[in-house]
């Protein structure tokens, strides 16, 4: 198991079944594919309409304006999700996402849509995303036995390689047959998919462990706690306690702090100062995500990895170093190679740390400490973006991109210095 020998697990759902075998689990996962490729097809269909009715100064508004509920509300979300159960948020927050949707496609498909129609849509989903993400994180330990939960692992991130190739082109077609309506409702309609198989999805019911079992001091006093604020005070301390949960979580927002910045935005302007153009850059990031797929795929068959704490500490440091090499490399095959080699070490890093953070966590806190996680990657990195551009322009790539690399073996740094961490099994 992965973890420290002292936390509280449960009883398998429903079966002992490898979760790759068990029809619970694919269910599961059909379901949260379904709503990845609808997030993925509305994404695309809120630009494109927003493209068509608003100057282009205010289509990246749009975008961005779902971004604001999401990061300031994500907390909260993880508190609900303990509060009320993770299942039920999840089944909640895809149905209010379809009849948003939908809705919108009706009106897409009636009038011309305004720009308050736009805002309106993309802070509503923002609203509703800051619920969904926590809750359908703290699902996979109800879901399997703590020695399948890296090979859970393996399979969500497929699912989310398969939102992101699929997703797009699948809202194109969509684009290309019935403009933004259609884009609209068929992402509508794949969020009402993930509904019924989310209905139909058991999940076990999870011991919770003593919090003074693993977590520094007296225990972060879940029994004082009344209230939202309350319960939110006392899962950020129970993070920050922790002796394994605590160190992964800052060892994952350093990473996340130093890597977003090349990844996201330093490819392009790589490939733009290198003289690679587009079709360039569309190599590295393919060759990333390749990259990222086979370790997914590597985690869902092996299922097992006898020293976690260790290797994901060496996958870290190793995958900081490749990034930060590609903005050092002199031909566009360098950059490619190091691009593939950094999405194979990088998902082994990332599945491995959240699989040792939900086999150890408390599963009463399981919301709160996923809403955490999820708010450096999607609530805070991103700020990391006009820096880390205006820097390129400043010094160039290079050296940008190294001294990134320098930031995410921080959070190395940290799951070394941590013994619960380099001894997790």
């Amino acid at each position: 198991m992965i973890g420290t020998a002292r936390t509280a697990r449960t009883a398998p759902p429903a079966t002992a079944a490898s979760a790759h075998r068990d029809p619970n689990v694919l269910r599961w996962l059909a379901a949260y594919t379904a709503s990845l490729l609808g997030d993925s097809v509305y994404f695309l269909a809120l630009g494109f309409a927003a493209a068509k009715t608003v100057p282009p100064a205010e289509v990246g508004v749009v975008m961005a304006v779902g971004a604001v509920p999401r990061a300031l509300l994500m907390l909260g979300g993880g508190v609900v999700a303990d509060r009320f159960g993770p299942r039920r948020v999840v089944i909640g927050s895809d149905a209010v996402r379809c009849v948003l949707i939908l809705a919108a496609a009706v009106v897409l498909a009636t009038a011309a849509p305004g720009l308050w129609l736009l805002v309106a849509v993309s802070l509503v989903f923002g609203v509703v995303d800051a619920l969904f993400m926590p809750a359908v994180g703290a699902l996979p330990p109800r879901l399997v036995a703590g020695d399948q939960l890296v090979r859970l692992q393996g399979m969500r991130a497929l699912a989310v390689r398969t939102g992101n190739i699929a997703g797009p082109p699948l809202g194109g077609l969509a684009m290309g047959l019935g403009g933004a309506g259609a884009a609209f409702a068929v992402a509508g309609g794949l969020f009402a998919l993930s509904v019924p198989l989310l209905l139909t999805t058991r999940i076990g019911v999870l011991e919770r462990s003593r919090p003074e079992a693993d977590v520094d001091g007296d225990g972060p006093g879940r029994a004082a706690s009344s209230g939202t604020w309350a319960e939110l005070r006392d899962g950020l301390r129970y993070v920050r306690r922790h002796r394994l949960v605590g160190p992964l979580v800052l060892s994952g927002a350093l990473s996340e702090l130093g890597l977003v910045g090349p990844l996201n935005i330093g490819m392009v302007l790589l490939a733009r100062q290198r003289g690679w153009g587009s079709g360039g850059y569309g190599w590295i990031i393919a060759a990333f995500g390749a990259g990222a797929a086979a370790s997914a795929l590597l985690l869902t068959v092996r299922g097992r990895v006898r020293r976690p704490g260790v290797v994901q500490i060496a996958t870290l440091f190793a995958g900081s170093a490749s990034i930060g090499l590609i903005g050092t490399a002199p031909v566009l095959g360098a950059a490619v190679g190091l691009g593939l080699l950094s999405g194979i070490v990088c998902g082994v890093c990332g599945g491995l740390a959240v699989a040792m953070v939900q086999s150890a966590a408390d599963p009463a806190y399981l919301g709160r400490v996923t809403a955490v996680m999820s708010l450096t990657g999607f609530g805070i990195a991103p700020l990391v973006y006009p820096a880390f551009g205006a820097a390129v322009s400043a010094f160039g790539p290079a050296p940008v991109f190294l001294a990134s690399s320098a930031v995410g073996m921080l959070g190395g740094l940290v799951g070394l210095a941590s013994p619960a961490v380099r001894s997790a099994r």
